[in-house]
């Protein structure tokens, strides 16, 4: 990829921008000035990247994929309402790098969020067909017994849409903790199935979504991954 690409791809301003960086000895990749606007780019090789002596992340591309410990009153959403937006987390550059989501996680939920710039890796990720497992531990309202997770995995009706869904595992880790595997991610799924069976979610963390999971990184804190393409296999 040429270097003036490269730049705009990073999120680092439009052409007339980059090209001034350049053309003004601002960029360094690797440790080594580039002055020329066409020099090629080898993606796999970049380390490090310096503009204007200062460290910039320098996002793995054509595709990058994101493990973020979502904290809570943040919002999954370029276009918040009531809190900030969970890409305000990442640096100024890279919020003009487009990249979604893979699903949603609402402004009161914590734990693992996936997000990336892969469109069929998304879409891999979330469809139903591909039964990817996302583990949650839901702090209940009502002390609750095992009957609770044999309803669960047996099937709830969602009253509001008046289809019956299934959990993939539940258990209890306490009266009022309960460790529930969906592999579907219907609109607020796990809260509506813990009230069809009669209880009510007080909190919600999203433990691990497919392999990953965000128990090493402090709420707010992100890292780049490698996609498991073994985990959403057609």
């Amino acid at each position: 990829m040429q270097l003036l690409k490269y730049l705009q791809a990073q999120g680092l301003g439009s052409r007339k921008q980059c090209q001034w960086l350049i053309e003004h000895n601002c960029v360094a990749i690797n440790g080594q000035l580039h002055k020329q606007v066409k020099a090629e780019i080898d993606l796999t090789a970049v380390a490090t990247l310096h503009i204007d002596g200062e460290p910039v992340v320098a996002v793995p591309l054509p595709y990058f994929y994101i493990l973020l410990h979502k904290p809570v009153d943040y919002e999954t959403s370029h276009k918040p309402k009531s809190y900030p937006s969970v890409f305000s987390l990442f640096p100024d550059h890279m919020r003009n790098i487009a990249m979604q989501a893979i699903g949603r996680l609402d402004a009161d939920t914590t734990g693992v969020l996936l997000i990336t710039n892969d469109g069929q890796f998304n879409h891999r990720m979330t469809s139903p067909k591909h039964k990817v497992a996302k583990l949650y531990q839901v702090g209940l309202k009502h002390a609750a017994d095992a009957d609770l997770c044999t309803q669960l995995c047996n099937g709830v009706l969602l009253h509001d849409d008046n289809e019956t869904v299934h959990a993939a595992a539940a258990e209890l880790a306490d009266h009022h903790t309960l460790l529930l595997t969906i592999t579907e991610g219907k609109y607020h799924q796990v809260k509506r199935m813990v009230a069809a069976a009669g209880n009510r979610v007080e909190s919600l963390h999203r433990l691990r979504f497919g392999t990953w999971e965000c128990a090493d990184l402090a709420p707010g804190q992100w890292h780049f991954i490698q996609p498991d393409h073994t985990t959403a296999t057609p």
